[in-house]
């Protein structure tokens, strides 16, 4: 049964990407472009990019529709057979560019406006946010409500890209299968605009989420900024900056680097959606393992993908890891128990799905696999 779900989902995962790639070429949604105007557009309103099937002229027709249902997760290791997570990604990915088009307009000063837009919707997979969507509907909340966070949470990714790619720090010249952003507007102005984009998350979270109480947008607003600085996502930077080529650094160092640096995005990404979905302490709690197992093993399956694939298959420079001496996973246990680990991470972050709405539950689990067998 193992073996056919992994080649069930190998198979899903791969024509989601190149789905993916394909949309992104022939989408009337255009990059570096003031799509409307966000003053004359609620900001959870998205721009109506959908497949014909989902359309609808009602206020909730950026919502996905999810039907009522009894079933409650037992066999997690398979997601409902009528699931399409293909088009679940598009449409959500949809929702989420639409979004963050219209929560950075250009406008003055222009320069830093085209230099936030240059990277933030500069494609991506949407992981993040679309974990947040998820989580939130789990739960029983609104896409609409998730959405400020599920924008927040990318774009202080985003500003983590982007300052990991200046030569103070990784020296990337490529990302996303284009020329990094310090690249394009100089370093001075990277920085800045990552700096701008941080502050905006917040901004957005604190103004534009509706339809939950204050108590439950100032938790959410506590987790983002514990996963985004010290305890979080620069503990992780700091620690990763300062043992590149420490040859004892070990097993426990490198997973606090990666806990912190990859996985506290993605964990903070699926606990704000959570709460705001209105979970109890222990189904957001059950939610936070799940989400640090995704995390860890995201890492994971980058540092493998680093040694195996190259830059045009990665969209990124392959193989800087290994060029710049960093300790990861198949340097420390080599490729074969690296890939172990990951089918053990991928176990346990959906054994945390049990008891939950089978129908609900179907996106988490599709995406602990698609995490999984990625192939960029």
């Amino acid at each position: 049964m193992a073996t056919v779900m992994n080649l069930s989902i190998t198979t899903n995962a791969t024509l989601f990407h190149n789905s993916y790639v394909k949309h992104k070429s022939t989408s009337k949604l255009v990059h570096h472009r003031r799509l409307y105007s966000s003053s004359n557009r609620p900001f959870s309103q998205s721009k109506k990019i959908m497949p014909s099937s989902s359309s609808s002229s009602s206020s909730s027709s950026s919502s996905l529709s999810v039907p009522i249902s009894t079933k409650t997760v037992s066999d997690p290791s398979l997601t409902p057979s009528t699931f399409d997570f293909k088009s679940y990604m598009l449409e959500k990915a949809i929702s989420v560019n639409n979004a963050l088009d219209t929560a950075v307009s250009l406008g003055d000063p222009i320069k830093i406006q085209e230099s936030m837009r240059y990277s933030l919707l500069a494609g991506g997979k949407r992981i993040r946010p679309i974990l947040s969507i998820a989580a939130c509907e789990l739960l029983g909340g609104h896409e609409s409500t998730a959405m400020p966070s599920a924008c927040a949470v990318e774009m202080i990714h985003t500003m983590s890209l982007m300052h990991d790619d200046l030569p103070c720090m990784d020296n990337d010249d490529l990302r996303r299968g284009k020329p990094t952003n310090h690249k394009v507007y100089g370093e001075n102005v990277a920085v800045l605009a990552g700096d701008a984009m941080l502050a905006l998350a917040f901004h957005l979270v604190a103004t534009k989420t509706k339809g939950v109480s204050s108590a439950q947008v100032v938790r959410i607003l506590v987790e983002l900024a514990k996963a985004s600085g010290a305890q979080g996502l620069i503990a992780g930077q700091i620690v990763d900056v300062c043992s590149e080529g420490d040859s004892n650094l070990g097993l426990k160092d490198l997973e606090f680097i990666h806990r912190n640096k990859t996985a506290a995005l993605l964990e903070v990404s699926v606990v704000m959606g959570a709460i705001l979905g209105g979970g109890n302490e222990e189904q957001v709690e059950k939610l936070r393992k799940y989400a640090r197992c995704i995390g860890l093993l995201f890492q994971v399956v980058d540092d493998i993908l680093d040694v195996t694939k190259s830059s045009k298959q990665l969209g990124k420079t392959a193989g800087k890891d290994l060029v710049a001496d960093k300790t990861t996973y198949p340097k420390l246990i080599g490729i074969h128990k690296s890939k172990q680990f990951a089918h053990k991470l991928n176990k346990e972050a959906i054994d945390q799905v049990v008891g939950f709405d089978s129908d609900k539950a179907a996106p988490l689990i599709a995406m602990a696999n698609y995490i999984a067998f990625r192939e960029n």
